[in-house]
């Protein structure tokens, strides 16, 4: 009894923080959401005997990627409104993309069947010797190793895609010429000068010593040694 009263309101609260998740218009509050229903899917796994991927959920995803996405969310400063002026344009595609995401969904809920092997495994016996961690191991890296690989390449491929999307190049942006830093030489960025007694910065070359100044309607007599 007990536990099916559990499922019931875990499977509530995460059906409705997964839903807030959606319609949130703040993006800080929609990763709260997206952290309460992390939580509410790994208490649904400990519930199912499935502790192993309940921790993974808990460490991996709420420790990690939720909180990346909060620090990301609060501190890029993204300008939403910029974001949503070209809606209408996009809007056609995302709903042709939305209407085939629907329809992979219909075809999933109402096209699955239950397995005639799926009662016997459900009464078998556990093995004594073979934890949830060992079968779980077992069943992805060995029957189901190309999905897994494919899995990590969708999810590079996503990565890879929000960087490109997000990134903007600027032309004040300062960039490392590592060619041209191991090649310069000391003559080409040391200079000594002997400064002349009570000269100025300005009377000194400071700012630009490859050009000499005037002291008092004199041009500069200022020694160059290189090194």
């Amino acid at each position: 009894m007990m536990p099916t009263l559990f499922f019931y309101l875990f499977s509530t609260i995460l059906l409705g923080s997964a839903a807030c998740v959606v319609t949130a218009r703040n993006p800080v509050h929609a990763v709260l959401f997206l952290i309460l229903t992390f939580l509410n899917a790994a208490a649904l796994f400990v519930l199912a005997g499935a502790e192993f991927l309940a921790m993974i959920l808990v460490i991996v995803y709420v420790g990690a990627v939720a909180v990346l996405f909060m620090f990301v969310v609060m501190m890029l400063d993204v300008d939403f409104v910029q974001l949503r002026e070209g809606f209408q344009r996009y809007a056609p595609v995302g709903g042709v993309v939305g209407l085939v995401l629907v329809a992979e969904l219909f075809a999933s809920v109402f096209g699955w069947e239950v397995s005639p092997h799926a009662t016997v495994l459900g009464t078998s016996a556990t093995p004594a010797n073979v934890g949830n961690t060992v079968a779980l191991g077992e069943v992805i890296y060995t029957h189901y190793i190309l999905l897994f690989q494919l899995s990590g390449l969708i999810l590079l491929v996503s990565m890879v895609g929000a960087i490109v999307l997000t990134h903007r190049p600027t032309r004040a942006a300062r960039r490392q010429n590592i060619t041209l830093q191991q090649t310069r030489k000391v003559a080409d960025t040391l200079e000594v000068l002997h400064v002349p007694t009570g000269a100025n910065m300005k009377q000194m070359g400071i700012f630009r010593p490859k050009i000499a100044e005037t002291l008092h309607g004199q041009p500069a007599q200022l020694e160059h040694e290189e090194h």
